[in-house]
């Protein structure tokens, strides 16, 4: 396989994990091994953050943030601005390098790192926003308002199925919102993070940011608990499991800290007769066979009215016989692998679950053999009719695994929908005005985001981003996540001669 491109973003077998922007910070001794899904071969060493080396970084990124801060937000933008021309120079690269490292389809790594583009180019158009409020003071020769300042540190911890997008989501607007960051990125795609620093880095350094502004951390979670026990990290904004936030969430609130967690999806579509179901095929089949099955916002249930449910069934079945599963660097192939072994015995356990537990395999799944398949980490998507209350169901199973589940009044499929622990992303395909209308009122779907005649999967950087319940109550990427890195304060001027209370309350000396 040609991986030239890892030559062009900087990589090579042995790579240091610890960085303050410009340079590394002491020399590991220990180091991640990060193995490609694809083929199961090394594609290089990383090095793990030590404590000792941690505190360098902070104390670095305290006194970026003393300078950066006072960087007009403009100015902050610009930099920003010059990072998405670098991505766009590197796009083919870096989308080549998240589908090695991580496994997904090449068409989706080049669509992450235009994500990354995209969110550069929003967070420049919002470094000239960060808008405040004035109000009207009920005593005379007051003026009050509200504006925003940055936090300070932020620290980022992302998960392996968004190696690089979920990184600038947070980085991009936190960086304007005069934030500096420290990124702890998943010890299953290390490679991605230091490619991302290696294309920025060059932008930092032309535009004479103090080194700092963007520091790397890596290693497993001990790692990442440096920054969660850290009061000097005001923000932890942690991606991945809702196991895993439950222990962040905890840990951060306990030193009264503030945390941004975007955590599972149980994601479902539900499907009505009203339905067009050539829409209803193409976002079921990318929603549940998309990344392998391995994002938060995968399809993981389709509730299906009994009318139509044997023809959808049906249409299902055929779409997936014409999957094609390999390569993820053959733009013809639509799967990939799982990110490794560990998942696909998930996935095995999964598939005995659903059958110990009443339900039925309509289309098998199971570990693909071959040459091709070597790494062990290919996997059939499969799926499986069931009830909404199984325990398999209520649990989120990050593999390519489809639920179909019937319902009789709508109702009814907006009660099973909503009737999981996760709330991420939902949808509905129906022509029916007054069904997608009852979907999304305050009786319809209890998501973060709910969609009508498109699918669970795929969101556009424009809209907050995030869910309720177990999935944590995040927002990042647009509308105003931006608030989130900021702190409010609220401003009174007296511009008086005289010195009046609120309230009407007198204090005479």
């Amino acid at each position: 396989m040609n991986t030239n491109f890892l030559k062009q973003l900087g990589l090579n077998k042995s790579n240091e994990g610890t960085w303050t922007g410009r340079k590394s910070v002491g020399k590991s001794t220990e180091f991640i091994e990060s193995y490609s899904p694809v083929d199961g071969k090394l594609i290089g060493k990383v090095g793990i953050t030590s404590e000792k080396d941690y505190t360098k970084v902070v104390r670095k990124a305290e006194d970026a943030f003393k300078k950066w801060r006072k960087v007009p937000a403009p100015k902050r933008g610009e930099v920003i601005r010059q990072y998405g021309d670098a991505l766009r120079e590197n796009k083919d690269a870096l989308g080549r390098l998240v589908s090695y490292e991580m496994g997904k389809s090449l068409q989706e790594g080049w669509g992450e790192v235009q994500e990354m583009i995209d969110i550069c180019d929003f967070a420049v158009g919002l470094s000239r926003q960060l808008y405040g409020l004035t109000m009207h003071s009920e005593r005379p020769g007051h003026r009050m308002y509200e504006q925003w300042h940055p936090l300070g540190i932020v620290g980022i911890i992302s998960a392996f199925n968004f190696p690089v997008a979920v990184w600038s989501w947070n980085a991009m607007i936190a960086m304007v919102c005069g934030d500096v960051c420290i990124w702890k990125a998943s010890e299953k795609t290390p490679l991605c993070a230091i490619a991302c620093n290696n294309i920025f880095q060059k932008v930092l350094k032309a535009n004479k940011v103090p080194e700092g502004v963007n520091c790397i951390i890596n290693g497993d979670y001990k790692v990442g608990e440096y920054m969660t026990y850290d009061p000097r990290v005001p923000l932890i904004s942690a991606t991945g499991s809702s196991r895993m936030g439950k222990i962040v969430g905890s840990v951060v609130a306990s030193r009264l800290g503030k945390s941004l967690l975007e955590l599972g999806g149980n994601n479902a579509i539900i499907v009505t007769p009203n339905s067009d179901l050539n829409v209803v095929l193409a976002g079921a089949v990318f929603g549940a066979v998309g990344t392998c099955g391995q994002r938060c916002t995968s399809t993981r249930r389709l509730i299906i009215h009994e009318s139509i449910y044997s023809k959808v069934s049906s249409q299902l079945k055929k779409a997936y016989k014409q999957l094609k599963i390999g390569n993820p660097l053959d733009p013809n192939m639509h799967v990939g692998p799982l990110i490794d072994k560990d998942a696909v015995e998930a996935y095995l356990n999964s598939i005995k679950a659903i059958k110990e537990q009443g339900g039925k395999m309509l289309v098998p799944g199971g570990v693909l053999k071959g040459d091709e398949y070597d790494s062990g980490c290919y996997v059939k998507p499969c799926i499986a009719e069931v009830e909404n209350h199984y325990k398999i169901v209520q649990h989120e199973t990050f593999a390519p695994i489809l639920y179909l589940i019937k319902y009789n009044e709508l109702e009814e499929a907006i009660q099973m929908q909503n009737n999981v622990p996760q709330g991420l992303s939902s949808a509905i395909m129906t022509n029916n005005l007054k069904e997608a209308e009852l979907f999304l009122s305050s009786a319809g779907s209890d998501c973060g985001i709910a969609n009508v005649n498109i699918g669970t999967s795929g969101a556009e950087i424009g809209g907050a981003f995030g869910g309720e319940k177990e999935t944590g109550g995040g927002r990042e990427s647009g509308s105003d996540a931006w608030k989130a890195y900021m702190r409010r304060q609220t401003n009174t001027i007296n511009y008086s001669d005289e010195l009046p209370l609120a309230q009407g309350i007198k204090f005479d000396l």
